[in-house]
């Protein structure tokens, strides 16, 4: 009995043909006449997918039994939710791969239910599987085309040999799929929770609803996603047409949240923490920066105009009207000013605080030509004693490891230094925009395209040209320990890749996204196709 289970379990293939469109992919037949049709009948056994449960009744491609052999669709996800990859070109035909690829299931539901058995055919045309060439007229299970879809046969040689997947089959159960690439699940959250921002913090999904005027924040348990609890809920501002955007972000180990209330001279950002309780609190109003600091918050005010006098420091339990003035009252901190013949500003946030001491950007006041402006500056929290660091302009700084890192304004490279300025070294080979980060002793940064909002990647190399690490175009670009996540900028076939910390792909998530957030471990996003909410864990 357990040889022919064995056995039996063998005989159960997957496969999936993709055509050359988003969805599927389709061999191109030179006279369908010529090729045979077969017998193929639904399962009558459940199959199960990386853990989801494949409604066959119903399925536009439904998965097809051959000689009692499994066959499946190779659609656009569904091959990447197995981690393949399939493309069709007249020189080479049908190629299907192994590949660093993942998706997130799709249904296919339609209305009309399917029948049990139809008629399917052998395709001539040339494939290639894995790098082998498959003659498919001799294959005794070959792939097979339906529904202008090619399907593959789920037998050991493919499904165990070359694609590593785990499959299983029960009397009861019925069959389970299970490959090698990480799972892409769907977050069954509210609709309205794709318009916002989702974060994952501490075991809850945080996210945002909105009932007439009132905008709420809600946060469910990653296991048990419909026990919503509130949060924190405000009344929108309508003066200037009711704005909804809440923004997440993970700071020293604490969730807050922001949003605009009014307009853009009259209003101010309002930012909130969520406390331990799981109640959100509101902590600051107005046009400012803040960073956490030994004792207290340190506050960067940056309404306009610019004023000096701008930094102040906030004791531990106490509101923003406790603050009491710190450094240099000459100066306005928290500002790029850019001089020429016309003026602009742009608060900055470099601002960064390690240990007893604050580097921020700052400028004389009153800002004017021929005045020292976007200074990095050193202000000790318990002397008060400020410190010129640079005597050069910047464009904007980073602390990473213990070193500065800073665009500076003569030629627009990143340069490094320690943290008092002594032995720079430039960096980059090309004018560096606003994003670079230091991943496995690498570092990496974005440079402006000509299209606006859009960046390449590059890694900086010591001996050599710098290096172009993604193709496309990017929209963001975050870390993760050593995982660098990059969202591409839209039409790409993948809205998301994942890079080691040496600049070699990773993973490829298939489809467009929005709103992409890295956790602790986790990207969350929406999914611009079906605006669904996605999660993929990047450390098991």
């Amino acid at each position: 009995m357990e040889r022919m289970i064995g056995m039996r379990m063998k005989r159960f293939l997957l496969t999936v043909v993709s055509v050359c469109s988003i969805s599927t992919v389709t061999m191109p037949i030179a006279d369908a006449a010529d090729e045979p049709e077969v017998k193929v009948t639904l399962p009558n056994f459940t199959v199960n997918l990386n853990g989801n449960i494949i409604d066959n009744e119903y399925r536009e491609y439904p998965l097809l039994v051959y000689k009692d052999i499994t066959y499946f669709p190779m659609t656009w996800y569904d091959s990447r939710l197995l981690g393949l990859e399939a493309r069709w070109s007249p020189a080479d035909g049908l190629n299907i791969v192994k590949k660093d690829v993942t998706a997130s299931y799709r249904s296919y539901t339609k209305k009309v239910k399917n029948d049990n058995t139809y008629k399917a055919t052998v395709p001539a045309s040339v494939i290639t599987i894995n790098g082998s060439k498959v003659n498919n007229a001799k294959e005794e299970y070959p792939l097979l085309s339906f529904n202008n879809v090619t399907y593959f046969p789920l037998t050991w040689k493919y499904a165990h040999d070359h694609f590593g997947w785990d499959y299983k089959w029960d009397a009861s159960t019925g069959l389970a799929i299970t490959s090698e690439n990480p799972p892409l699940r769907t977050v069954d959250l509210p609709a309205a929770a794709a318009h916002n921002q989702v974060a994952l913090y501490k075991g809850y999904y945080y996210y945002t609803e909105v009932d007439d005027r009132t905008i709420q924040i809600y946060r469910a348990p990653e296991d048990a996603v419909s026990h919503k609890e509130l949060v924190y809920e405000y009344e929108g501002d309508t003066a200037y047409g009711l704005s909804s955007n809440v923004s997440f972000q993970v700071e020293n180990g604490e969730l807050w949240f922001s949003y605009h209330v009014g307009g853009a001279i009259m209003g101010s950002d309002v930012y909130g923490k969520v406390n331990a309780d799981g109640k959100g609190e509101v902590k600051h109003r107005g046009y400012l920066d803040f960073k956490k600091a030994a004792g207290g918050s340190l506050l960067i005010h940056q309404s306009v105009p610019p004023k000096g006098n701008n930094l102040s420091l906030v004791p531990e339990g106490l509101d923003d009207t406790a603050k009491s003035s710190l450094g240099d009252p000459k100066l306005i901190y928290g500002w790029h000013i850019s001089s020429g013949s016309s003026q602009s500003l742009a608060p900055d946030h470099s601002t960064a605080i390690v240990n007893d001491d604050i580097y921020i950007l700052a400028s004389t006041y009153p800002a004017q030509s021929g005045g020292k402006l976007n200074r990095i500056h050193r202000i000790n929290l318990r002397t008060n004693v400020t410190s010129e660091i640079t005597t050069f302009p910047v464009e904007h700084f980073k602390v990473l490891q213990d070193k500065l890192y800073y665009v500076k304004e003569e030629d627009h490279f990143l340069y490094t230094s320690n943290l008092d300025g002594s032995d720079e070294k430039q960096l980059s080979d090309n004018p560096t925009a606003n994003w670079y980060e230091e991943v496995g002793g690498n570092v990496y940064y974005t440079v402006r395209s000509e299209e606006e909002g859009r960046y390449r990647l590059y890694k900086a190399a010591a001996d050599t040209d710098d290096i172009v690490v993604v193709w496309e175009l990017l929209e963001s670009v975050q870390v993760d320990k050593d995982t660098i996540i990059v969202q591409t900028a839209a039409d790409k076939e993948y809205g998301v890749k994942l890079l080691d910390a040496s600049g070699s792909l990773k993973m490829s998530i298939a489809g467009q996204a929005s709103h992409v957030g890295v956790y602790d471990g986790s990207i969350v996003f929406v999914s611009a196709a079906d605006q669904t909410i996605k999660r993929l864990e990047l450390r098991k």
